[in-house]
């Protein structure tokens, strides 16, 4: 079972540091927007759409990856505090309750809509440049497939966290700067 959660957390990881890129491309067209548009005065039709498409690519795309790191924002003031056991069981129940039916509805909505996008070829009307957005709106139930994957990885670890009362270590990735230099002066200790 742990190498099954470690390969679905793995796609998830790779999925989220391929569509990371996007923050250097939009860093890189927001720099060449600025500088045509204020020191060339000759501002593209085409920028700002494709920032709006890069910035929901990567929030859509990145939601798996923030799962399978347990990076997602969680009121846990009283959950901390609570032992392991009990906070895998209540985790396994919110995931059923909460977690899966929305990202059920994602999936089958956000198919209806890519489905009818492909169909009628859509282009933004709201752009000058009319730029096709089926390709982005695919984005909807593909990153919905990836985040019901790595919800099915975090039930089996809330019933691994449940049997043994520890939970199972996360593949790691990068790390917060804090916890770093916590690290750090901890060894140094």
């Amino acid at each position: 079972m742990v190498k099954l959660v470690h390969s679905i957390e793995g796609l998830s990881l790779w999925v989220g540091r391929a569509f990371g890129w996007c923050i250097l491309i939009l860093t890189l067209s927001v720099t060449y927007e600025v500088f045509v548009r204020y020191v060339l005065n000759s501002p593209t039709v085409w920028s700002f759409d494709m920032m709006i498409q890069m910035y929901g690519a990567l929030f859509l795309m990145c939601g798996a990856y923030a799962l399978a790191q347990d990076t997602h924002v969680r009121a846990d003031v009283v959950y901390r505090l609570l032992p392991v056991r009990v906070q895998a069981s209540l985790d396994f129940l919110l995931y059923f309750l909460f977690f899966f039916p929305g990202v059920a509805a994602l999936v089958w909505f956000g198919w209806e809509i890519a489905a009818d996008s492909w169909r009628w070829k859509e282009v933004s009307f709201n752009s000058p440049a009319s730029i096709q957005i089926y390709f982005f709106k695919t984005l909807i139930p593909v990153s919905g497939g990836l985040l019901l994957i790595q919800g099915f990885a975090e039930l089996i670890r809330c019933v691994m966290a449940i049997r043994t009362g520890r939970w199972l270590d996360r593949l790691e990735d990068v790390r917060e700067t804090e916890d770093m230099l916590i690290h750090m002066t901890e060894t140094k200790s």
